[in-house]
């Protein structure tokens, strides 16, 4: 048989955490050295370094279908150029190292008896010249396949081991905050974790916190400039609270120490939540903090910041009737918030709201019930519940758990908090969107009415409270 001339060499390792490529650059070197005492010439060379021959991932088929596939873009190039014909001939380093999927397996088969394209290997393992070969191949990947089913399975029941008794999992990139050993407190990160969450607090966007610590802070471990997405992955990850999380879930108290204290990590979730939604990735900030909370007396359509003015933008549906100057009517609402703040009584029931011992008495359920549904989960893996039962039963404890977790949140918003002791300093050091989100909290809104005929001046009382 002729010896291939344009023949690919396809070398892969499935985890390559240092990202060096050492791996598959010794792979190559061996192929390059058996392709010379074999005659071969090799063409290309694909690379799948940190690629998994078993792991699936749910795709989309041509069929528009969903289903779990091994996801290996450089094997279905070698594919596609072998049945093309750009290519004609495969080696690879090993069986085990071309696939553990009998898919593709059976892909490359189909290949090699429609088009008798040679294919070989560094150790002689993959060969597909005689039924034997071919059968030996399907046994050898069968027993492959299964062997990496029991390694997933004990590395899974290892993983929760771990996460039920707090401990890190080990592997992968060092967690922000921590040093390597995922337990030690990194100072410098640890000083930055708590300014970002204060300045989401305040009001400040995600893009906001990025572009102060790219200009201020330390960088983040696998990045050379923070992003919004980093940003968010830190202040709503778990770990940096000290808990635990397993399969997406809160399982309870990590052994690591707490960066962010719970009760000001679960108000800082509830501030994300409830007051940024789906501008917490944008760059887009609130220039005029009334905007939203400023009402048309005419057609009852929101009045928007436009220039100088709060107008009742035709553009947006408004019906263009209404005006009234931004910076006057922000200082007069600014002046009504802070009287109303400095109110004793206000501040007393204000304060009521936030008593501590509500508010630990909500906490320490949530707790409860975050137990309750760890010791569930490990009655339905013992098979003391079945998978209905376990299903009630959790979807009570969840919702009950929701219910808690909110009530040690919702009492008052976290960002009005600071203004109890001081409103007026409070207030001073508050962003737009901070401004914003304390007079949502305090009010409802103003409907504002039209000018009285000759009055030129700005006047107070076109500004309707509008009732809770």
């Amino acid at each position: 048989m002729r010896k291939p001339q344009r023949a690919i060499l396809l070398v892969r390792i499935s985890d390559d955490r240092e990202g060096e490529g050492l791996g598959v650059g010794r792979q190559e070197a061996d192929g390059r050295r058996h392709a010379e005492l074999v005659g071969w010439n090799i063409a290309e060379v694909i690379v799948e370094n940190d690629t998994s021959a078993f792991k699936r991932r749910r795709v989309k088929l041509p069929d528009g279908t969903t289903a779990l596939r091994v996801v290996r873009p450089g094997l279905r190039r070698s594919l596609s150029l072998l049945s093309s014909g750009e290519r004609d001939g495969l080696m690879a380093y090993d069986l085990d190292r071309y696939t553990r999927d009998p898919r593709d397996l059976e892909d490359l088969i189909d290949l090699v008896e429609q088009q008798h394209v040679p294919v070989t290997s560094v150790t002689g393992s993959l060969r597909l010249d005689t039924d034997a070969d071919v059968t030996m191949a399907r046994v050898m990947v069968a027993v492959a396949n299964k062997s990496s089913r029991d390694t997933s399975r004990r590395v899974a029941r290892k993983h929760e081991e771990l996460a039920n008794q707090g401990k890190p999992g080990g592997g992968g990139a060092r967690r922000f905050g921590y040093e390597r050993d995922g337990i030690t407190v990194k100072p410098d990160e640890a000083d930055a974790i708590k300014t970002m969450a204060q300045m989401v607090m305040a009001g400040s966007s995600y893009y906001d916190v990025a572009k102060y610590l790219n200009a201020n802070g330390p960088r983040p471990v696998s990045a050379e400039q923070w992003s919004q997405r980093s940003v968010e992955s830190i202040l709503t990850g778990p770990r940096i609270a000290g808990l635990r999380v397993f399969r997406g879930e809160v399982v309870g108290a990590a052994t690591w120490p707490a960066i962010i204290e719970r009760g000001l990590w679960d108000e800082l979730q509830a501030a994300i939540t409830n007051h940024m939604g789906h501008r917490r990735r944008g760059k887009q900030t609130f220039k005029r903090w009334l905007t939203g909370l400023l009402f048309c007396s005419l057609c009852e359509n929101r009045l928007t910041g436009w220039g100088s003015e709060y107008w009742c933008a035709t553009p947006k549906g408004g019906c263009g009737g209404i005006a009234i100057n931004a910076e006057k009517v922000e200082a007069e609402i600014e002046r009504q918030l802070l009287a109303y703040l400095a109110n004793p009584i206000v501040l007393a029931r204000l304060r009521d709201a936030v008593s501590e011992s509500s508010i630990a008495t909500a906490r320490a359920d949530a707790a409860a019930d975050e137990l309750q549904l760890k010791e569930l989960a490990g009655m339905w893996a013992r098979r003391d519940l079945s998978f209905a039962e376990y299903q009630e039963a959790r979807a009570i404890i969840a919702e009950r758990l929701e219910q808690s977790r909110s009530l040690a949140t919702s009492a008052l918003p976290g960002i009005v908090r600071p203004l109890l002791a001081d409103p007026a300093g409070g207030w001073a050091g508050l962003t737009a969107q901070g401004k914003r989100e304390v007079a949502a909290a305090v009010t409802p809104g103003f409907r504002v009415t039209r000018s009285k005929e000759g009055k030129k001046f700005f006047d107070p009382d076109r500004l309707v409270p509008i009732e809770k």
